[in-house]
This record gives C-alpha cells, structure tokens and sequence, in this order.
C-alpha cells in the first residue's frame, strides 16, 4: 500500500514507475477522489465549527438552524466515507513500485540471466520425464488424483512419498540449523484481512480457493503460499528494533487455481493446484531489505548447490514481478527432459509496502516507522522433486539418491 500524501506529492513520479509495472491505473481519478475528499472535510469541519457556535445560544431560531446543520454534516460523513472507499480501493489496487536496479520491461523476456551454478549432466541413454519415471514404478499417479479431485493434482506413494517429506524436512532443518530461521506451523487458512495484507487481495482474488463456511459472514481462504500466513505474524504490532530481524521458515501445503495458466503446464507435476513449498519470510529494518534478499536468496541456493543440482538466478524486469515485490530473483533448476531451466524459487524485497497493508511497525527513538518484509521460496518441493528426480536418473529407470538425503530416506542408494 503506498501513501496518499507521497503520490500526491511526488505525482509524475509515481505515473512513471507504474506505468513500468505493466498495469494500467489512472492515478488522475486517485487525485481527483483525494481533492474530493479533502474538500468536505473542509466544509464539514466549517460546519462543526458554525453548529458548535450556535449549540451555545439558547435562541429557539438557532436551535433549529443547529438541527438542520447536523443533518448536513452527516450527509456529507456519508458521502465522505463513500469517497474514502473509493480511495482505499484504487490504493489496493496499486502495485510496489519497482527498485531502481530491476530491468525495465513488460514480461520475462526483459529478465536478467544473473549467474549460472552446477555442470549440466549429459546423458548416454535416453532420458524419461519426472512422469513417466513415476508411472513406471506406479508411484506417480495422475489418474487417480484426477478421479479423485480433476485434474492438476497427483497422489505420490511409497518412495516418491518419502522423497518429497525427505525433501521439504532437508531443507527445513538447512534453513533452521545453518541460517537460523525460527520453523512455524501455521494455519492453512486465513481471514480476507490477512490475503490483502500480503496483497493477495483485492487484485488476485480469481487466483485464490475461497471456503465457504456455514453460520459465518467472516470470508476465509486456502493459502496460496505460507509467505502469507507468516507475513502475517507481525500484523497490527509494534516490534522492538532490537528484536530484528525476525526470520520464519514453514513447510506448507499451497493452494492455487492457476486461473491465468489454461494450457501450460497440463502434463506433469510442473503446476499443480496443491503442493508443498517450503518458505522462507523475514521482518526487517528498510534500510537492511536489500542485504536481506541477498541473504534470503543465498539460503535458498544452498538447497541446490548440496543436492547438486544446476540452476541459473535470474533478476525479474519491473513488468514481470509479483504485485507486492519491489525487487525479484527467480531460481531456476535445470529439467533435463525439457532442455531448460524452470522456476524452482522466487525470493523478493517488498520494502515497506505489505507492512503499511498490515500495519507492521517497529520502534524507534524518534517514533515508529514501517517495517520492511522480505519472502521467498526455500524451495518448492514439488519441482525440486522433479528437478532432483530427472537429474538422478538412471538408466534402468532408478533414481539415485544424493548424499544429503540419505539420512531422511532410511539411507537408501537408489529408489
């Protein structure tokens, strides 16, 4: 959420950082709402003070005209309130403006190739998909999944369904016992309150599982992603500088429509309405967002670098970032089958813009300011399942296990 009082001042600005967004927002409505605004407070304030005057005569002729003044100001309250909901509603709809080191661009094709890790592995056999090594073995079952929910969902068994726990309990005890993030079991589902804190709402409600709950008028949501219940944790608080940063990590299921991804993706587990993510989130000072998200993302490659596993970092162009993010890099693993490297993790800077959402403050000497947020995936177990599996394959169809994981897979070799 940005401030009123800085568009208002800084105007051109703005126009110029969001139009490199790649949303259309006539901010000129925004300002001509605000102007709006601003004038019946004036006149209501001038009517207060005129009926506050009168209130003191006892003459019967004031006392009147003090009547008729009430009903005037509470018709321009109900039409000040309905002025401010437009306000609020254009406000929400307004993405984060993007740093000034983040490419220029409308889409992906604008993104930065920052650094490529890891030897892509050459086969001497032809390779199979994440799937069909999976239907194979019969542990990779999209049949079923789709009678049993339609389709994008999959059911995993028996040493399928060890590797991906294997995996997600991996890395949560890398982020925990090496990088010192606090590990969170957090609801699955949360109040609208929370989804327009993190920005999910009001712009991607079409994207979001929504529940409908008898007796109750409260609407709540299945997490998109547990950045949104751990973001959360500092809503409506007032933190103690000394106390930063807070670091989360959380392994969570994940819930999405996918309504804007007709036809990409329809094979495979690449874009699944449910899968387990694990998730990285940090409550920082402002001034410390960018040696964050260096940070963040570093954790989030050390996944990678010890299950050897090729990737590339790739810095998002100002068109291409999340609504909330005002600086992204993707991590993309290398899937041998389709010869390219696929989105495996999104770590981002959102500064102070889901913390004005969430009214998240922290002290200072001077007063309190907002604090800065910062989220990414750590990763997303699903396509790490993929990545981990294609990479590993042999030529019999088995799955060689990296030495990390052996330990979570009853020291096994191959599955």
């Amino acid at each position: 959420m940005h401030n009123l009082k800085e568009i208002r001042k800084n105007i051109d600005l703005f126009k110029k950082k969001i139009s490199e967004r790649n949303v259309e927002i006539n901010l000129d409505n925004l300002l001509e709402a605000d102007k709006k605004n601003r004038e019946l407070i004036q006149k209501k304030e001038s009517l207060e003070q005129e009926k506050k005057l009168l209130s003191k005569s006892k003459n019967e002729e004031n006392f009147k005209k003090s009547k008729s003044l009430s009903k005037d100001i509470d018709l321009l309250s109900s039409n000040q309130e309905k002025i401010q909901k437009e306000i609020k509603n254009i406000l929400a709809t307004i993405p984060n403006i993007a740093l000034d080191d983040v490419p220029l661009g409308k889409n992906e094709t604008s993104n930065k190739i920052i650094k490529k890790e890891g030897k892509v592995k050459k086969f001497s056999f032809n390779i199979k998909s994440h799937s069909e090594l999976g239907d194979s073995n019969s542990q990779m079952d999209f049949k079923t999944a789709s009678k049993l929910s339609g389709s994008r969902f999959v059911i995993l068994k028996d040493k399928f369904a060890l590797l991906e726990r294997a995996l997600i309990n991996f890395m949560i005890d890398v982020h925990t016992n090496k990088f010192e993030y606090i590990e969170v079991s957090p609801p699955l589902i949360v109040n609208e309150n929370v989804m327009y804190g993190t920005g999910q709402l009001p712009k991607f409600e079409e994207d979001q599982f929504e529940l409908k709950l008898e007796k109750s008028d409260e609407r709540k949501f299945l997490i998109p992603t547990a950045e949104v219940s751990l973001t959360n944790l500092v809503r409506d608080s007032i933190l103690d500088s000394k106390k930063l940063p807070l670091r989360f990590v959380a392994g969570t299921p994940c819930f999405r429509k996918e309504a804007g991804s007709y036809g990409k993706d329809t094979k495979g587990m690449m874009r699944q309405h449910q899968f387990y993510k694990v998730e990285l989130v940090s409550i920082v000072e402002p001034k410390s967002c960018k040696e964050e998200l260096d940070r963040m993302l570093g954790c989030a490659e050390d996944v990678l670098k010890q299950l050897e596993i090729p990737y590339q970092i790739v810095l998002l162009s100002s068109g291409d970032m999340g609504f909330s993010a005002e600086k992204t890099y993707d991590i993309e693993a290398w899937i041998p089958y389709e010869k390219k490297y696929r989105e495996i993790s999104s770590c981002s800077s959102c500064g102070t813009f889901q913390a004005r959402r969430m009214n998240a403050k922290y002290k200072l000497s001077s007063g309190t300011e907002f604090v800065g947020t910062l989220n990414g995936s750590g990763v997303a177990a699903g396509r790490l399942l993929i990545a981990l599996i294609e990479n590993n394959q042999n030529e019999d169809g088995s799955i060689s296990i990296p030495s990390p994981l052996k330990k979570y897979m009853n020291n096994l070799e191959k599955i």
